[in-house]
């Protein structure tokens, strides 16, 4: 199938926010993969490419195996078979150090604040904390900064979650359903931050059921097998 027209560690803070590395144009290259879960084939033979600028949306039915290709290619689910590269990337880093991972859990600790819980997540992934209060002025969060997070909504944990794409750079987005729980006003200033990321010679590659509001994507659908 091919596409038309480990968690993150602490070693990145590098320049790793451009689609460039030492001068070389990012490139995000899957050849023949395969995923295999619980004895069970989840896809077979899946290549695609996405390039600097370039937004990656993978479509499909639930159980096609959307989130098992973002797990993968952020390095949580083993690859089956096939190659999986970021061309022009740091031969020094994995493709994870390399990528955010937003996943269908917003990965929040409820008894620390705001503020608290995106400053653990910027050093965690080698960032500054400096950064994190410009990124909780970017989702809408800066006046609740000292607040505990078991107090915000579905969608205000989301926006804090999307906080971490603003405070560490890093190249290459793998977004799984991002847009779950967040309102029209939210998902509108979730489109403006990937088209600046897209601008800034990013790559996203986003599984979702709906629209993204990313003019140009390039889809993947996947048919059937299981998350």
């Amino acid at each position: 199938m091919t596409t038309e027209s480990r968690d993150s560690m602490k070693r990145t803070g590098c320049g790793a926010g451009t689609a460039e590395a030492g001068g070389k144009t990012l490139r995000l290259v899957a050849l023949d993969l395969a995923c295999i879960r619980g004895g069970r084939r989840v896809f077979l033979g899946l290549s695609f490419a996405v390039g600097a600028g370039e937004a990656l949306v993978v479509t499909g039915p639930n159980g096609a195996g959307k989130s098992s290709l973002l797990r993968l290619v952020a390095g949580l689910v083993r690859i089956g078979d096939g190659r999986l590269s970021l061309e022009g990337g740091d031969a020094e880093l994995s493709i994870a150090e390399q990528a955010h991972y937003l996943g269908h859990q917003d990965a929040l600790k409820l008894s620390l604040s705001v503020r608290e819980n995106l400053l653990f997540w910027t050093s965690f992934l080698g960032g500054v904390a400096a950064a994190a209060e410009g990124a909780l002025s970017a989702v809408g969060l800066a006046d609740l900064a000292a607040l505990p997070a078991a107090y915000l909504s579905a969608g205000q944990r989301r926006r804090l979650s999307l906080a971490r794409l603003i405070a560490v750079k890093r190249p290459l987005w793998l977004l799984d359903e991002p847009t779950s729980a967040l309102d029209a006003a939210a998902q509108a200033m979730l489109a403006d931050l990937m088209g600046r990321h897209l601008a800034g010679g990013g790559l996203i590659l986003a599984a979702t059921h709906g629209p993204l509001g990313l003019d140009g994507a390039k889809e993947l659908r996947l048919g059937q097998g299981g998350e």
